[in-house]
């Protein structure tokens, strides 16, 4: 077998170790990966009223439906993102056309601008255990166009990653919906509650 040859084969045999490597690399990493059931899980957004008339409104409960979202138990990362379009405004108790009216004050240039900030995400910098099964998750929330970091509490249970974590409206360019000269407003402060659920098992916390 002549020299070149024997230089072809070696070169050739080397290509298909290193892109079988690479796929293999690539398929594990992907693997680690499991995806949100966005069907099964729930993020609600508390917002409370405030003011000397506040008794003559009442508080709003918004639902924010994930778009997308990951975690990776193993690598201890997690990211969420969210449509702000999708929001909505459930609020109990109340008429349609009143939902429809703070659903539109909602997502107006006056509080969400959803046509200048049509997304809301939430990626990981680091997961620490606490204890047991509760967690310390850290990370970036870019939300109205600002990014700030935040760190959330969350505990496992019943198959889910679930928690709460209070936000300030103004910490994000955002000043709070005031009506009959301030008479009636909004609370700066929102509670974010959540229940979020791997696709599989897999997603379950790594100790």
């Amino acid at each position: 077998m002549r020299v070149c040859d024997v230089r072809c084969i070696r070169v050739l045999v080397r290509t298909a170790v290193t892109l079988a490597l690479a796929s293999l690399l690539s398929a594990f990493a992907h693997a680690q990966r499991i995806p949100i059931d966005r069907l099964h899980s729930s993020v609600t957004i508390k917002v409370y009223k405030s003011g000397l008339f506040s008794g003559f409104a009442h508080d709003h409960t918004i639902q924010a439906l994930i778009a997308s979202g990951a975690i990776d138990p193993g690598g201890k990362s997690a990211e969420l993102s969210f449509n702000a379009s999708d929001m909505k405004v459930l609020d109990p108790g109340t008429s349609d056309s009143e939902r429809q009216e703070i659903d539109s004050t909602m997502k107006s240039s006056k509080v969400l601008d959803v046509a200048q900030f049509p997304s809301i995400a939430f990626a990981s910098s680091a997961i620490t255990s606490s204890s047991g099964d509760h967690f310390q998750v850290t990370g970036t929330l870019k939300f109205h166009g600002v990014s700030r970091p935040l760190t959330v509490p969350v505990a496992w249970r019943d198959g889910k990653y679930s928690g709460s974590v209070t936000l300030k409206q103004t910490d994000y360019g955002i000043t709070p919906v005031k009506i009959a000269g301030g008479a009636v407003r909004v609370k700066d402060e929102i509670v974010i509650e959540f229940d979020i659920a791997p696709e599989s098992a897999a997603g379950a916390p790594a100790h």
